[in-house]
């Protein structure tokens, strides 16, 4: 019985926060989603380019690390060799897939950080006086 006035309130109260919500959007307080921005951003990315440096960098290590490191690219192949060594094929069709798509990310993340590193030189340069 407990467990049933529990469950109704529960969706009381959920039907009452999605009316919320409905009445909320209703209401026009956002732009519309086609709207054109007023600038590039510079400035908000020359602010955040000491956090992307650091995600980059740890992406890339991660994905360069040995066998023993989760998410490197060594360790999933080596999970493609045992599943091909078991005879799981359909296992192996599948991590071979992802392993040839986390292969691909090392040369893009390589190519963003780069990019990044011109981003920073021209942020320094400007002296982060853009403003949008």
């Amino acid at each position: 019985m407990r467990t049933a006035k529990t469950a109704a309130l529960a969706l009381t109260a959920v039907g009452a926060l999605l009316a919320a919500a409905g009445t909320a959007s209703a209401g026009g307080g956002t732009p519309a989603p086609d709207a054109t921005p007023a600038g590039d951003g510079a400035h908000m990315l020359c602010k955040r380019v000491p956090k992307i440096e650091k995600r980059l960098e740890h992406a890339l290590n991660r994905l360069g690390a040995d066998a023993t490191r989760r998410g490197s690219v060594a360790r999933l192949a080596k999970r493609v060799e045992n599943a091909k060594t078991a005879g799981h094929t359909e296992i192996e069709t599948y991590l071979n897939d992802k392993l040839m798509f986390r292969r691909s990310l090392v040369p893009t993340l390589e190519k963003r950080q780069k990019d990044l590193t011109a981003v920073k030189t021209w942020c320094k340069a400007d002296n982060n006086r853009s403003e949008q």
